[in-house]
């Protein structure tokens, strides 16, 4: 199995060179209207922007600002395919323009566009970032009324363009099979809040400076494919950034397209494959110790798992789970700038232990998964 991975480097206003429903999700981060990182990238698309900032109009700002973005969602309503999905990970701003303190509210106001295009909402994630700050109070502390509460989520919206997607074919009946999650794994991962994930470095190196990105971790793209798209379906970032929708597709199956405004990131992107194939097999190994913990848990506690997986040979809590599979990354080809080529091990089973060998049992367990010894190489 292979995958192809291209980036664009241009305007995802128009995406002329993506046709009509062709693509089956779209996961994605834009740049956060009324934050201040990002106030110079959307003063040099509408000039009105910043005058709206100098004269403390804040409405006014952020209602351009999301004006640019309308023409992204409209290009993403187009590619998609009927029965596809978005997953759109956004914050609220809280800022202070001409001494008056305010929440714009991004995520309501991106929900109201799609809508708007027709795209149906579906329940949202929120993801409560970790923080260690030891004060969080934003205003006057401990004095009403000028005290705020601190924002410290996300939201990860989630559409749907049309009906539930239909599975018709054999072969599409057998790739949604095999791209099932474990039982326990959709038991944490369909709530509605996230509590396991930390944010990413917002300064990237590489860049000028000053330069900064809005990347999410790779397990956010990484787990959100396997719960919305099946192997071999094509997956859409319309706001790249440093690559991580690409590198989390290539670890998935999945192929993927990318497009970026920013000329800053595109000398990130060789290096950002360097790890992603000992990143992806440690991955999958942490999947199997995960479930290997959970069925001695559920043995221990006297449950029966009456259901075996035929790929791994380890007990599973359902017959949906029984042709469940990870396609194993084994290699990325650069085929150029901005193409590349992923192959997969042709067996599940071939998944690397911790000293490079091939194991069908889970590796010892590890916090963070970790590169196998034998590095990629890249032609």
């Amino acid at each position: 199995m292979k995958t192809t991975h291209e980036i664009v480097h241009g305007d995802a206003r128009r995406m002329a060179a993506v046709p009509d429903a062709s693509i089956d999700l779209v996961v994605t981060s834009p740049p956060y209207p009324m934050i201040a990182m990002w106030d110079a990238l959307f003063t040099g698309l509408d000039e009105g922007i910043g005058e709206a900032l100098e004269a403390g109009r804040g409405l006014e700002a952020f209602e351009r600002m999301h004006g640019q973005l309308d023409a992204v969602w409209g290009e993403v309503g187009r590619v998609l395919k009927d029965g596809g999905l978005v997953c759109l990970n956004v914050g609220d701003a809280v800022r202070t323009l001409a001494g008056d303190f305010a929440l714009y509210p991004n995520h309501a106001r991106i929900q109201a566009c799609l809508l708007g295009l027709g795209l149906q909402a579906l329940p949202a994630i929120l993801w409560r970032k970790p923080t260690n700050a030891p004060t969080k109070f934003m205003g006057s502390g401990m004095l009403p009324a000028g005290a705020y509460v601190t924002l410290e989520h996300e939201y990860v919206l989630v559409f749907r363009k049309g009906g539930k997607r239909r599975f018709v074919t054999d072969d599409q009946k057998r790739l949604r099979r095999e791209s099932a999650f474990f039982w326990e794994e959709r038991n944490a991962w369909f709530s509605d809040l996230w509590l396991d994930l930390r944010g990413t470095s917002q300064r990237h190196p590489g860049a000028e400076a000053g330069a900064r990105s809005g990347a999410f971790p790779l397990e956010l793209p990484y787990r959100l494919m396997a719960m919305f798209s099946v192997v071999g379906d094509r997956v859409l970032d319309p706001f790249l950034g440093t690559g991580t929708t690409l590198w989390a597709a290539m670890a998935a199956g999945r192929h993927s397209l990318g497009y970026e405004i920013d000329t800053h990131f595109r000398a990130l992107y060789r290096g950002g494959l360097e790890g992603i194939v000992g990143w992806a097999a440690g991955r999958i190994a942490a999947r199997l110790q995960d479930h290997h913990r959970f069925v001695q848990e559920k043995t221990d506690q006297g449950v029966c798992l009456r259901h075996t997986n035929r790929h791994y040979g380890c007990p599973v809590m359902t017959s949906q789970e029984t042709d469940l599979r990870f396609p194993l990354l084994q290699s990325v080809t650069i085929r150029s700038t901005t193409r590349f080529e992923a192959s997969y091990a042709p067996t599940p089973q071939a998944v690397p232990a911790a000293d490079g060998a091939a194991t069908t049992s889970p590796p010892p367990a590890r916090e963070t998964p970790s590169a196998p010894r034998q590095r990629q190489l890249f032609d």
